[in-house]
């Protein structure tokens, strides 16, 4: 049966089944069809049965009986799914025996949704129990079960029992998905289990799931939402002490949290701490607003409103909301009035929560007239009205006693088929009955039978949903465009795919280099795209380019869909990270030609993927064409376009200094990353009065002075520069204590490069006096001295010195390590430290990877090299040029030509899987 012919019976079973309240004439239908019925046609039928799970479980028996047909364990999990979303919870076991009483296996899926049901309504004992039978029966729970499991304990706030599966997670090497770090997160926060929080911020950053600004203010917002302010802030001093820089966010959050804990006048300080580095804008004063306001101090909320406008800020849309509310509840409507009419003066456009506000601030005040207009303005601003509004309106004119005009807007309710509540026809009722306005009553009542009838109607409808099962999410409903009635109030969106879908078809696109077998499996698959969908499965399968961009445009032409601005930049990252940059700029070209906004960051990601390799002529042309175009760029672009014009590769100093100087004057915070990159270049090529300008530059964003010198201290360090790094010491004064903490381990790896050993002994010596243990990087300086001396003694004894002290060895000391050992001609210690990396972690990364090949290769073990070239691609790290020919020549060296073209190969295969080719 053709995939058409397949679409068309399920259409036509689905019909019969819903179309029929007696079953008596759709069993008769169903007999009478001339086509053999299928467990995966059947399948199809009862997921569009889902919203009426007792009809979905009358066909499920009927055909159960119907000669030559047997219910699969697909049938049996859709079933189950469907039950569940019920909470027919007394069907659900009903069908789990008879799953065990027909021998029908359960697999992972089964158990995931049985876990996912029983967390939704909280029944912890069944979802533990569920958890345990599922091992006790073979299924061994994979990465969806154990986020499903997760999930559903945090939101019965047993946050305590779903770290523990984390653990067990981590041990079988999965991982969550960043929203579901952020619930655990909250929710070990929320229990004050603070070594917990920090786990898994270690975890976030290990594994490179967001930067570690990124993954700090995470770890902030917990602190702060649990109202655990003395953690939060030493988070921050923790933050401080590794010189990262405190991003304005930071600041942000952690007022939130004080105004939360009720301590504005520590926020207060905060803010001016913000105020002297010029970054407090309308969206922190708002959040003192609404700390004064939740204590009902209106007046101190008024008196911060009128200082933050005299300093030049322009107040947020939701702090004019909140102090309208405000004024409306102490009755002072002419207040409110005029405070909505200088919102509407400063040209903020108001929405739809500020319009209803006045709305209910008009019928308090018998204003109905203007209530009514205001209401009716919301549709020509082109704000989409829902239940919500209506029903705010119904409840103020029954306060007002406005029966004619409660009447009007259920009438105009129902012409504008909008969903009307339960609740609000029983709020009219009571109203209306205990006004004892009884033919209003009953007037009232047939509207509320007819809307009735008119939902059940639809609900009948072949055209009103379609289903898609999740395991890990509840069910989306996607609307046609022919529905009437709006659900999408009482039906919120959330995420449109599972997991399992996305490795199903990552799994489809990684089968095959023959796209036409590819595309033929897509078309075969009934797995519904969305562009959300979409970017997962691009940001998954991002190393096989080809496919890739192919499938982007498959998919682009895929009836009902459309691609995203999101989804594009996805696809240009793709084709740029394999160098296929013509394509690369034909799809922003396409992006223009289909009416896409371009943003700023479609811009910078272009600017990013011509600077990693080099080409900076073209990044610079990009900026140009950005700023010509009249787009500003962001903190992003001038960041990754000035680390550009600082490598090696196409290096432009000038240039660099010129944007720099540029990214300064916008008022945009530079990174430590990009200081460090910018000021390692400059005294690289002997700028160093440059350099100089750039710290002196630094304080105005708020970097303290041993933190800008360090910066430039480590600098010089690194390119050799010792007399001026140590003159620059000297010269610091009063912070010469900390820049000594700040800089030591630099100062001691210089030394050492230099072959300056007794200084380094001696400043480390030094710092000890003061009460400054040695740091990971000073442990990791000396172990690459002593290698290099061939004192492979002393290196590890200075690694056990190193992890006596309570320091775990990171990326970098491990490498020192792999380094030294294939140096030593020790090879095995080399991989046994390196298979510890593996399993153990930090997990090896491009530079380890490239460090071991390099060494392997004049050891005369290019063979084994040849082996890292497969791990790499196994991890998702993408070798480089350098490393194929590293390989190529050491294979040819030693005299194997037949492995050498086979690395070869391996290179062309590889280009051919990251560059689309027609």
């Amino acid at each position: 049966m053709s995939e058409d012919d397949v679409s068309r019976v399920v259409g036509e079973i689905t019909r019969i089944f819903r179309g029929e309240k007696d079953w008596s004439p759709v069993e008769e239908k169903l007999e009478n069809l001339n086509f053999e019925l299928r467990a995966e046609v059947f399948d199809m039928v009862l997921k569009r049965c889902f919203k009426v799970p007792h009809l979905a479980l009358t066909a499920f028996d009927w055909v159960k009986n119907k000669e030559g047909f047997s219910h699969t364990m697909k049938t049996y999990n859709t079933m189950l799914w469907i039950a569940g979303e019920a909470k027919e919870f007394g069907m659900v076991n009903k069908l789990v025996e008879e799953m065990d009483d027909c021998g029908i296996e359960k697999d992972v899926r089964t158990w995931t949704i049985l876990i996912s049901h029983y967390g939704k309504v909280k029944q912890i004992s069944k979802l533990l129990l569920a958890f345990e039978n599922m091992k006790k029966f073979g299924c061994e729970p994979d990465e969806v079960a154990y986020r499903a499991m997760i999930r559903s304990l945090c939101s019965c706030g047993k946050g305590d029992i779903a770290m523990e599966f984390y653990k067990d997670m981590v041990q079988k090497d999965m991982v969550l998905d960043l929203r579901l770090y952020k619930l655990l997160m909250n929710s070990m926060a929320r229990v004050g289990d603070v070594a917990a929080v920090h786990f898994l911020g270690n975890d976030m950053t290990r594994l490179s799931l967001m930067p570690e600004n990124s993954v700090q203010s995470c770890m902030l917002k917990s602190f702060c939402i649990s109202g655990r302010i003395k953690e939060a802030l030493e988070l921050i001093r923790d933050h401080k002490s590794k010189d990262l820089a405190i991003e304005p966010e930071f600041f942000e959050t952690l007022v939130r949290g004080l105004c939360k804990a009720g301590m504005i006048t520590d926020a207060l300080e905060i803010v001016e701490i913000m105020k002297r580095r010029d970054i407090v804008d309308g969206r922190i004063h708002g959040i003192i607003i609404n700390g004064y306001l939740v204590r009902n101090e209106v007046h101190k909320a008024l008196d911060m409103f009128q200082s933050m406008k005299e300093s030049g800020c322009v107040p947020t849309i939701s702090t004019y909301t909140e102090l309208i509310q405000h004024l409306f509840k102490l009755n002072r409507y002419e207040d409110a009035c005029l405070l909505y009419e200088e919102m509407l003066g400063k040209g903020i456009k108001p929405d739809g929560v500020v319009i209803t506000t006045m709305v209910a601030g008009h019928v308090s005040q018998n204003r109905i007239f203007e209530a009514w207009k205001l209401f009716k303005s919301m549709e020509c601003q082109g704000i989409k009205l829902n239940w919500k509004p209506y029903a705010l309106f119904i409840k103020e004119l029954c306060k007002a006693s406005r029966t004619d005009d409660i009447i009007k807007v259920l009438y105009d309710m129902q012409a504008s088929e909008i969903v009307i509540l339960d609740e609000v026809f029983h709020c009219v009722v009571t109203y209306l009955k205990n006004k004892g306005e009884l033919d209003m009553k009953a007037k009232v009542e047939k509207i509320y039978t007819a809307f009735k009838l008119d939902l059940q109607k639809c609900s009948n409808s072949e055209e009103q949903v379609s289903l898609r099962i999740k395991v890990e999410k509840d069910v989306v409903i996607d609307q046609s465009e022919s529905q009437k009635v709006n659900y999408s109030s009482v039906h919120p969106h959330d995420k449109t795919y599972n997991e399992q879908d996305v490795h199903e078809i990552c799994r489809i696109l990684s089968s095959s280099m023959d796209w036409s077998l590819i595309q033929e499996n897509l078309e075969r698959s009934t797995i519904w795209f969305t562009p959300e969908f979409v970017l997962e499965i691009l940001q998954h399968c991002s190393m096989h380019g080809n496919t890739m961009l192919k499938f982007f445009s498959w998919v682009g032409k895929q009836p009902g869909y459309r691609h995203t601005v999101e989804t594009y930049n996805m696809a240009i990252k793709i084709a740029g990270r394999g160098k296929d940059f013509k394509h690369m700029r034909s799809l922003f070209f396409e992006m223009r030609r289909n009416n896409y906004p371009i943003m700023p960051e479609t811009w910078t990601i272009m600017i990013m993927l011509y600077g990693r390799i080099g080409l900076t002529d073209l990044a610079m042309n990009c900026f140009r064409d950005m700023k010509a175009e009249g787009y500003k760029p962001s903190r992003s672009t001038y960041k990754y376009l000035i680390i550009a014009l600082c490598g090696r590769k196409g290096r432009k100093v000038d240039e660099a200094i010129k944007i720099y100087g540029e990214m300064i004057r916008a008022r945009h915070i530079p990174d430590k990353e990009l200081v460090e990159t910018f000021l390692g270049c400059l005294c690289e090529v002997g700028r160093l009065s440059e350099a100089r300008r750039c710290i002196d530059s630094l304080k105005i964003f708020g970097y303290s002075v041993p933190l800008s010198y360090s910066l430039l201290i480590r600098s010089l360090c690194r390119v050799g520069k010792m007399e001026e790094a140590l003159a620059l010491v000297g010269e610091s004064g009063a912070e010469k204590p900390t820049l000594d903490q700040f800089t030591c381990g630099s100062i001691v790896h210089g030394l050492l490069r230099k072959g300056q050993f007794e200084d380094a002994l001696a400043k480390v010596e030094s710092m000890k006096q003061k009460g400054i243990k040695p740091t990971i990087h000073v442990y990791t300086s000396l172990i690459v001295h002593y290698f290099k001396e061939k004192q492979i003694g002393k290196a590890i004894e200075v690694f056990k010195e190193m992890q006596e002290s309570g320091y775990e060895p990171n990326i970098v000391t491990y490498s020192a390590l792999i380094s030294g050992y294939m140096n030593m001609e020790r090879p095995t210690d080399a991989w046994n430290i390196f298979y510890r990396m593996k399993l153990k972690g930090p997990s090896p990364d491009f530079k380890t990877y490239s460090m071991f090949l390099s060494c392997l290769c004049k050891s005369g073990r290019s063979e084994e090299a040849m082996k890292l070239i497969s791990e790499m691609l196994d991890s998702g790290i993408v070798p480089s040029t350098i490393n194929f020919r590293t390989v190529f020549f050491g294979l040819n060296r030693e005299g194997k030509h037949d492995l050498a073209q086979l690395v070869l190969q391996r290179k062309s295969e590889l280009i051919r899987k990251r560059k689309l080719i027609t």
